[in-house]
């Protein structure tokens, strides 16, 4: 591998390191649904967040729930001796994108059949830290 490429890879994987991240794959959703549910908590703080999903009456809510859940733990994980509170926790991005589709058919009239497409997504939710972006305004 070339200096520039390993650099480059280098550079990206410590920028993960400070990104706090879950995913969820092939969820049995269909794509729209669950962007309706994505499109609520989108930038919102964290409790904010959490307190929408949890009285949502969507079923897309409950997953993106325990997704949540799962990101905040995750960051949890990569800052250690930060509280929750004082980080200011948000949504910074949701991405719900289309998984695997599956095909069924269905009986229709006249000996025909139908194709019934049976969707499902992936969805990726990032937080951050409020913290960071207040101390380089104030400076």
């Amino acid at each position: 591998m070339g200096a520039r490429k390993r650099l480059r890879a280098e550079k990206t994987k410590e920028a993960k390191k400070q990104v706090s991240f879950a995913s969820l794959r092939n969820v049995p959703t269909s794509p729209r649904k669950m962007r309706l549910v994505a499109d609520m908590i989108r930038g919102k703080e964290v409790n904010l967040a959490l307190d929408m999903l949890k009285f949502s009456s969507k079923e897309a809510s409950r997953r993106v729930e325990k997704l949540l859940l799962s990101a905040i733990a995750n960051w949890k994980e990569k800052n250690e001796g930060v509280r929750m509170e004082d980080a200011n926790l948000y949504v910074k991005s949701i991405n719900v994108d289309s998984a695997r589709i599956l095909k069924r058919l269905r009986p229709a009239p006249q000996g025909r059949a139908h194709r019934i497409r049976k969707r499902s997504n992936h969805v990726t939710i990032y937080i951050d830290s409020n913290v960071d972006n207040q101390q380089e305004i104030k400076s």
